[in-house]
Formats: structure tokens, C-alpha cells, sequence
């Protein structure tokens, strides 16, 4: 699979916050040959994310093509197996198809603590603590040494494989395939996707959930949770809460038509 991805619009700018630090993928053409599914927001979810993956083999076994599957992003945080999620997600995928997983601002943010816990205390608080629950660390047991994040290091380095922060430093960050635009949150509204930070990919709201894309693309992303799946002129939006809701979606795109599998 690795022959078929190529980077786009890929360069280095602010090193506080790379504009374009992530890779960005363009496999243009790729949907004439293979079953594109997009999923939205994990959180932790493993049994949902079962079902989901269950459903798309299925899926690919009717329409009998190769399928393509795009995470969305936040693999972590809120729910319960934040840990058995990466390491599902490392494995080998299915005979029935080939997985793109890209960032989410949740994942990032997971990656910068591992980095840096002192500097990004802060994930903590946005269902952090659920995370390395799900590795067995508990995080009380260092509360009250926020100076000190030596134990703390420790437990991480010694419970979180390798494996895993491999994985959340090679997520790509933006995928074009044809008349579609997957990203994680949305996109700066008319801005070419060469210009596009990565923040803005996995963190924008407003003014992309009003706007749209104002450009030729359909964006299809997560990061935003609403009840039901939203269709837009120029957005698809899947993040339905899995971690809230047990419901995690997926869609199917097969001929310029986007739908809920």
C-alpha cells in the first residue's frame, strides 16, 4: 500500500507549532479501483470499533473491490480502552482492507504529553486520565507532584509500547482522494489545502461548520459530535459520540456518493 500514498503540500514552518508537520496523502484515482469507508471519532471504543470493521468487511465482500478505510482520528481518550484501541489499529488489517489512519487533535495531544507531560498537563483534563487508565497507570498516585514527573515517565515508558507512539507519530494528517477531503476536524474555509495548518485540521470548528469548505472538495471529518451524521453541500460530518452514545459511524463512497454504511 505504501507505493500507492505520495505527500501533498508537505513543508516545515513554525517549529513551536509546525504549520505542515504531518504527512499529507493524495491517492487520486485509487477509488476507481477500491471501496472507500470513512470512520469517525473512536474514543477509546474497541467493541464498536469491532463492529464497525465488521460491517465494512462485509460491505467489501458485496461489492467485491479491495476496501480503503479512513480513521478520522482520536483513537484515544474518554472511553474506556484507549490502549487496546492503538494496539488493534498497529495489528495487520483484515484480508478485505487496507487501513489510512490519520490525526486527531486528541491523538496529538496524547503524543505531546508522552513527549512532555510537565508542558501539556492540560490533556489530563480532556480525557487524558482515561487514557493511561486504560494502561493501568493511575494517574492519583502522582497528584500533588506536578513539579515532578519523573514517576510518572517512568510508568509510561515502561506500560505504553513503543509500538503505540510509533503509530501516533506517523498518522498522516490530511487525505484527498478524488472530489474528497478527509481530515480529522474540517478546514479553514477557501484556504488551499497547501496552506492549511495543521491545527487547523484537527482542531477547527467555526467558521467550517457554517461555511463549509468553499472549495471544490467535500470534507469529510469528525472532531465535532452530533447526534445524527450531518450532510452538507461541502461536508460529511460522522462523529456521533461513540464514547457517549455506543454509536460509531462509518460511511461508504462509491461514485462521488457519500453514505452511512
Amino acid at each position: 500500500m505504501k507505493s500507492l500514498f505520495h505527500a501533498f503540500g508537505f513543508r516545515k514552518s513554525n517549529p513551536a507549532y509546525p504549520r505542515q508537520k504531518r504527512a499529507r496523502l493524495n491517492l487520486d484515482g485509487i477509488e476507481k479501483g477500491y471501496s472507500l469507508y470513512a470512520v469517525g471519532d473512536i474514543h477509546g471504543c474497541l467493541r464498536e470499533l469491532y463492529a464497525v470493521e465488521a460491517k465494512i468487511r462485509e460491505d467489501v465482500r458485496l461489492q467485491q473491490r479491495l476496501g480503503i478505510v479512513v480513521y478520522l482520528g482520536d483513537y484515544v481518550d474518554r472511553g474506556p480502552q484507549s490502549a487496546a484501541v492503538l494496539d488493534h489499529l498497529c495489528q495487520a488489517p483484515p484480508n478485505e482492507f487496507r487501513r489510512v489512519p490519520l490525526c486527531g487533535n486528541h491523538d496529538d495531544m496524547f503524543l505531546r504529553f508522552l513527549r512532555n507531560p510537565q508542558r501539556h498537563l492540560d490533556w489530563l483534563e480532556m480525557g487524558g486520565e482515561a487514557t493511561l487508565k486504560s494502561y493501568s497507570i493511575d494517574v492519583d498516585r502522582f497528584r500533588g507532584r506536578r513539579g515532578d514527573m519523573s514517576g510518572l515517565r517512568a510508568a509510561m515508558d515502561e506500560r505504553i509500547p513503543a509500538q503505540h507512539r510509533i503509530f501516533l507519530e506517523n498518522l498522516y494528517i490530511a487525505l484527498k482522494i478524488g472530489d474528497f477531503l478527509f481530515v480529522h476536524a474540517g478546514i479553514r474555509p477557501g484556504l488551499p489545502i497547501e496552506q492549511q495548518t495543521d491545527e487547523d485540521l484537527m482542531w477547527i470548528r467555526e467558521p467550517f461548520l457554517t461555511e463549509g469548505s468553499k472549495s471544490p472538495l467535500t470534507v469529510v471529518h469528525g472532531h465535532t459530535m452530533t447526534v445524527e451524521p450531518q450532510f452538507a453541500d461541502t461536508r460529511v460530518g460522522i462523529d456521533t459520540g461513540a464514547y457517549m452514545t455506543g454509536r460509531l459511524t462509518a460511511v461508504r463512497i462509491f461514485d462521488n456518493v457519500c453514505e452511512v454504511l
